[in-house]
C-alpha cells in the first residue's frame, strides 16, 4: 500500500472517529480541563488553601479547617514568649549577673555578730590540740567583728571584670536563642504553608483523574476505547490516592513540628496566612557587605568574644595569685557575765594583716597557666566563628539568589506542563493518542505544581536564612 493510500485511510478513520464522538460526548462527561495556575493565584491572594482543602473523613478530624488563623510574625512572637529554651536562657543569664554580684561581694566589708556562754572547769587549760588561747573562763558575751579587704592587687577586680564580661556573653547568648528559634519558627512555618499547598495539589490530583478515568471509562463501555486504557486511567487514580495520603500525613507532621516550636503541647490546626507576594524581593547581593555586618550584629559572635575577654581577665586574676593582700579586721563587744579573771565587761580590738604566699607546691603556677592556655583557645574560637560565619552569609546568600531564580523556572515550567495537558488532552478526545501520552502528561503537570510550591516557599525559607545569618 503506498504512503498516499495510507494517509487516506488514517484520515478517513480520524473522520469517522470525530463523527462518533459527538454521539458518545453527549452521553459521558468532558474531559477536564487543564488545571490553570492556581497555586500562584492563591499565593497572590495571600491563602494557603488550609480552609479550602477537601481531604478524606479521617484527615478532616484531625486537621479541623476553620482553625485560628497565624501569621509568620505571630507564630514568631507566640514562640519567644513561650518557647522554653528562650526561658532557660534568659534564666541562666539572670543566674550570671548573680555570679558577677557574689564575686564583687569580697570587695564588701563582712561583719559578723556573735553570741557566747562558756561554763568552763575551773582552773581548767586548753592542753592538747590546735594552738590556742589555753584560758577557759566561765563568761556570757556578744560582739561584732568587722573585716574588710583592703586591697589583693587587682585580683578581686580582675575577677569582678571577668564575672561581668561572662553576665554580658548570657545576655548575648539569650537573644542568639532568641533569632535560633525565631529561624525554626519560619522555616516550620513555611514547611507547613509547603506541605499544605502539596496536600491541595494532590487532592486536585485525584480529582483530576478520577474524572479522567470515568472518562475512559464511558469510552471504554461505548468500545471506543480498549480495557487496557481503562486500567491505565485507574492506576493513575490509585498512584493519586497514595500520593495524598502521603500529603495529608506530611501536613500534619509539618503542623506538629510548628505547635512543637511555637512551645505548645497541644495539636492546635492554624489557617497558615501567606503574606508573601508574587513579586518577591530580590535576593540580597554583596555577599562581603553583609558578612561585615554579620560581623557586627551576630550575638553568638558577641558572646564568644566577651567569653574570650573574661577567660582574658580570669587569667591575669589567677596570675595576681601571687601578689600579697591585705586586710584589717576590727572586733568590739560586750561580757556582761564574766569571770573574775576577766576585769573589763566590753573590748574592742583593731588590726590588719599582710599576707604573702610563699610556696603552695606550684598550685598557682598550674592554675595560672590553664587560665592563659584557655583564654588562648577562646581566643581561637572567635576567630573559627568569624571564619563559619563569612562561609554561612556567603553560603545562604547564595542559596537565596539560587532559590530566587528557581520561581521563574518553575513558573515556566508549570505553564509549558499546562499547555502540555491541554494538547495531550485535546488528542486523546479526538482518538490521536493514547493513554499513556494524557497520563504522563497529568504527571508531568502535577510534577511542575509540586516543583513551583516548594520553589516558592524555599526562596522565603533562604531569605529567612539570610536574615539570621546577618543577625536580624
Amino acid at each position: 500500500m503506498s504512503k498516499q493510500s495510507q494517509r487516506a485511510h488514517l484520515f478517513a478513520a480520524c473522520a469517522a472517529v470525530c463523527t462518533a464522538l459527538p454521539a458518545v460526548a453527549a452521553q459521558m462527561p468532558a474531559l477536564p480541563d487543564a488545571p490553570a495556575t492556581h497555586l500562584i493565584g492563591a499565593l497572590a491572594q495571600n491563602s494557603t488553601g488550609a480552609a479550602s482543602l477537601q481531604m478524606e473523613p479521617a484527615a478532616q478530624a484531625d486537621a479541623q479547617p476553620g482553625g485560628p488563623s497565624l501569621t509568620i510574625e505571630q507564630a514568631e512572637q507566640l514562640a519567644i514568649r513561650n518557647n522554653p529554651n528562650i526561658s532557660v536562657a534568659r534564666l541562666l543569664a539572670l543566674a550570671q549577673a548573680e555570679v558577677t554580684r557574689e564575686v564583687r561581694s569580697v570587695e564588701m566589708p563582712e561583719a559578723t555578730g556573735d553570741l557566747t556562754a562558756v561554763g568552763a572547769h575551773e582552773n581548767g587549760r586548753i592542753t592538747a590540740g590546735m594552738l590556742n588561747n589555753p584560758s577557759v573562763y566561765n563568761r556570757a558575751a556578744g560582739g561584732l567583728t568587722v573585716s574588710q579587704l583592703i586591697t589583693d592587687f587587682g585580683r578581686t577586680h580582675n575577677l569582678v571584670l571577668s564575672a561581668e564580661s561572662t553576665a554580658r556573653a548570657e545576655l548575648e547568648t539569650e537573644r542568639a536563642t532568641e533569632l535560633d528559634v525565631t529561624l525554626t519558627v519560619d522555616q516550620a512555618f513555611y514547611q507547613a504553608l509547603t506541605a499544605q499547598a502539596l496536600l491541595k495539589v494532590a487532592q486536585e490530583t485525584v480529582d483530576e483523574r478520577e474524572a479522567t478515568s470515568d472518562q475512559v471509562d464511558a469510552l471504554t463501555k461505548a468500545k471506543i476505547r480498549s480495557d487496557l486504557d481503562l486500567r491505565f486511567a485507574e492506576v493513575q487514580v490509585s498512584q493519586a490516592k497514595v500520593q495524598l495520603l502521603d500529603a495529608q500525613n506530611n501536613a500534619q507532621a509539618a503542623m506538629a513540628a510548628l505547635n512543637d516550636v511555637l512551645g505548645s503541647e497541644q495539636n492546635e490546626q492554624y489557617s497558615l496566612v501567606d503574606q508573601s507576594t508574587v513579586n518577591l524581593p530580590p535576593a540580597p547581593g554583596d555577599p562581603d557587605a553583609l558578612v561585615r555586618v554579620a560581623f557586627a550584629a551576630r550575638p553568638d559572635l558577641a558572646a564568644m568574644n566577651d567569653n574570650f575577654i573574661a577567660a582574658r581577665r580570669f587569667s591575669t586574676a589567677e596570675r595576681d595569685l601571687w601578689l600579697p593582700s591585705l586586710s584589717a579586721v576590727a572586733a568590739v563587744g560586750g561580757t556582761p557575765v564574766r569571770a573574775d579573771q576577766i576585769e573589763s565587761s566590753w573590748y574592742s580590738a583593731a588590726g590588719a594583716n599582710l599576707s604573702v604566699p610563699v610556696f603552695n607546691g606550684f598550685l598557682f603556677n598550674a592554675e595560672a597557666k590553664e587560665a592563659k592556655l584557655r583564654a588562648q583557645a577562646a581566643q581561637e574560637n572567635v576567630r573559627n566563628l568569624r571564619d563559619t560565619i563569612a562561609r554561612d552569609v556567603r553560603t545562604a546568600v547564595l542559596n537565596a539568589e539560587t532559590a530566587y531564580q528557581r520561581i521563574a523556572v518553575t513558573q515556566q515550567l508549570l505553564e509549558q506542563a499546562n499547555l502540555a495537558l491541554d494538547l495531550a488532552t485535546a488528542r486523546y478526545k479526538i482518538g490521536l493518542s493514547g493513554i499513556v501520552e494524557i497520563s504522563q502528561a497529568q504527571l508531568n503537570q502535577t510534577q511542575a505544581e509540586i516543583a513551583n510550591a516548594n520553589a516558592r516557599y524555599a526562596c522565603q525559607t533562604a531569605l529567612a536564612v539570610v536574615r539570621y545569618e546577618i543577625g536580624q
